[in-house]
């Protein structure tokens, strides 16, 4: 069944059967991970009171609050596609560098980049400044016009030079795109004509979330997830996930959530291509604020998901209040899959999970993407102030 179902309130839909698409697998990204200084498996917490307040079976949350030492997941794909990148470049392979130090001593003997650049709202850049100061190597970051002082000056902490574009989400990338140059990599997760390997490789570095929590599914001994949402933006995140769920015999149903004025997935999906959304992107779900789906991510997306959902700025507001009382720090964008979730199960949006027939037997994987990267935001919302997540990291195995 493939429709548009246009909802009576805040929030819309669109409804597909997203089963039998094969995406393929990539790259096992989780042991290039594992390399990195800090590396842990990050919290898969059960929440009976989640799953009881929203008539659900089981609900499980994916904790990214820490990542490596940074807020959110954006590191897994920032890492990964600067590795492969400086790899092709430089001709070496993963058995020529034990430790970061030698892997920077590779890049400067073989390759001639000296400097990575990036667009962001705030989490993506940051993790790319964290990569480029890793390889000793400089970066140029550039925002659009509104991204929060506190991301900003995050960004700015990490040895980056900022700028701030005079337009949106889709300005700033057109900025960091006219860095490219030999000397300069464009370390972007969304992609265009002629510019898709990287944005692949994103994808395929986020791989390792779902690597982990189906590990540590099955290691809790936990029956396997009927449901996955997952929050997009230009839809990098919900690429990965359309991988491994549309892959190795996995067949969950997938939820994909955008906000109202920044829903260029569900556009797109109402008029069978790629399309813009015009801003201006104000959503307070800021890591979500894109005009246009990713072109490499796209193909997976459209066909692998079941459901497109939505959503207002109150209903990540009100997740954001419920992951708190769960011991769950979770940022405007980071609460967006749990508020999507929230719609489908006992919200305006329940034609939506009644097409998924999510119910009281659904075992659900919400991913929380981000912490609280904008602490006096975080306080408004949540009336108290930020502090670490109760769920602990795992040691690599």
């Amino acid at each position: 069944m493939t429709g548009v179902v246009p909802a009576p309130g805040s929030v819309v839909w669109f409804l597909q059967d997203g089963r039998g698409h094969d995406a393929g697998t990539g790259p096992r990204t989780s042991e290039f991970h594992r390399r990195l200084p800090g590396y842990a498996v990050t919290p898969l917490m059960s929440s009976p009171r989640l799953a009881a307040n929203h008539g659900l079976g089981e609900v499980w949350v994916k904790d990214e609050s820490q990542r490596v030492g940074l807020p959110s997941f954006k590191i897994l794909g920032a890492s990964w596609a600067t590795y492969r990148a400086l790899q092709e470049i430089g001709g070496f392979d993963d058995s020529d560098w034990r430790s970061l130090g030698e892997l920077a001593e590779l890049v400067a003997a073989r390759t001639p980049v000296v400097r990575l650049a990036a667009a962001t709202d705030g989490n993506h850049g940051r993790a790319v400044a964290r990569v480029a100061a890793w390889l000793g190597l400089r970066a140029s970051i550039f925002v659009p016009r509104g991204t929060s002082a506190a991301r900003i000056e995050a960004i700015r902490g990490e040895g980056a030079t900022l700028e701030v574009v005079d337009g949106g989400y889709g300005d700033a990338v057109n900025r960091s795109a006219d860095e490219a140059s030999e000397d300069c990599l464009v370390v972007s997760d969304t992609s265009w004509e002629g510019y898709e390997d990287i944005p692949r490789a994103v994808v395929e570095g986020y791989s390792t979330i779902f690597e982990e929590a189906e590990e540590q599914r099955s290691r809790l001994g936990g029956s396997a997830f009927d449901v996955v949402v997952v929050q997009a933006g230009v839809g990098a995140l919900a690429g990965a996930a359309a991988r491994t769920y549309r892959s190795a015999g996995r067949d969950a149903r997938l939820v994909c959530v955008e906000p109202l004025s920044a829903a260029c997935l569900l556009m797109s999906m109402r008029h069978g291509s790629r399309v813009s959304i015009p801003g201006p992107h104000a959503s307070i779900m800021v890591g979500l604020n894109c005009d246009t789906p990713s072109l490499v991510a796209w193909p997976e997306v459209s066909r692998a998901f079941d459901v497109f959902v939505a959503i207002d700025d109150d209903a990540a507001r009100a997740a954001m209040r419920e992951l708190a009382s769960e011991g769950v720090v979770s940022g405007e964008t980071g609460a967006a899959g749990l508020a999507g979730l929230i719609e489908i199960s006992s919200g305006i949006a329940t034609e939506a999970g009644a097409h998924i027939a999510l119910g009281s037997h659904s075992r659900v994987l919400v991913i929380s993407t981000e912490g609280a990267t904008d602490p006096a935001s975080y306080a408004r919302i949540v009336s108290a102030p930020p502090k670490v997540s109760r769920g602990v990291a795992e040691a690599a195995p």
